[in-house]
């Protein structure tokens, strides 16, 4: 329902990158797929799902492509890890977020993760924050934004900013002022099947995705597709603790494989050269 709000919103503003059209059509084709896959594992059909929705949505608003095959095809690989790629019944990444990294790792050139479609007005943030913090709270997900927000400017200040004499603070909470980057933290930093349930272990792995954003921000200069290539990393090492503990060697090696592979993949992101309008942080 949040997500369709803001989607609304952007369309009367003029302000998304997709047409109407576009956005009702990559509605459908997750709903079709996200029913199809349920289908083939269960050989039956006994609910309907609108998960696939929001997956389409987020993807719509967090990415840019002038080619809807593009959307497509990132849709269709989201939808795939979420229901074969699991430990147990959980999936290991955020579909939306498995997506746009899939975009830009396989189509650089010509997918881009984009925080500002929707703006930066006050009083939508606003609104995006009353509508999520009572989600949130019903999920018992309400600690992983309030400690990201405080870890990320508390890390952004002593790691990059007290290193490099031309950056003022005010540019780092400035980024709190994108809806598109509120949406991210309220939203895809806190999907319940990929995030961990005990609050402590929330409050860790809300300090380790921001630790690892401000370090390759540190290090490669901002980038928007930080904090993405950081929850890619982060949302299955969370399950690791658990596996760890309860689960045999197979599924311990099973997981690690992931997360080499997810490591790879970012490593060949970062190594690209950044898009034009990055180049000034």
């Amino acid at each position: 329902m949040t997500l369709g709000l803001l989607l609304a919103t952007g369309l009367w503003t003029g302000s998304l990158y997709l047409p109407w059209f576009w956005i009702l059509f990559l509605v459908g084709f997750s709903l079709f797929w996200e029913h199809l896959f349920l289908y083939m594992r269960s050989s039956r059909l006994s609910f309907f799902s609108y998960s696939a929705a929001s997956t389409a949505l987020g993807i719509v608003l967090m990415m840019a492509s002038p080619h809807i095959w593009v959307y497509c095809v990132v849709v269709v690989a989201a939808l795939l890890q979420k229901h074969f790629l699991m430990q147990g019944k959980r999936h290991l990444f955020n579909p939306s977020n498995f997506a746009v990294i899939t975009g830009i790792l396989l189509f650089y050139d010509s997918t881009h993760i984009v925080q500002g479609q929707l703006g930066d007005a006050s009083w939508l943030a606003w609104v995006l924050a009353v509508l999520a913090i009572p989600v949130l709270y019903r999920a018992e997900r309400w600690i992983i934004p309030l400690a990201f927000t405080l870890f990320y400017l508390l890390l952004q200040y002593l790691i990059v900013v007290q290193h490099d004499p031309i950056l003022l603070f005010e540019g780092i909470y400035f980024r709190f002022y994108s809806l598109s980057f509120l949406l991210f933290v309220f939203f895809m930093l806190t999907d319940p099947m990929t995030t961990p349930a005990t609050a402590w272990k929330q409050a860790l792995f809300a300090l380790l995705v921001a630790l690892c954003a401000v370090l390759l921000d540190y290090g490669m200069g901002f980038r928007a597709q930080h904090l993405f290539v950081s929850l890619f990393l982060l949302t299955p090492l969370s399950r690791l603790w658990d596996l760890w503990c309860g689960l045999g060697v197979w599924q311990r090696l099973w997981v690690l494989t992931v997360i080499v592979l997810a490591l790879g993949a970012i490593i060949y992101i970062e190594m690209q050269p950044p898009y034009y309008f990055e180049m000034d942080g």
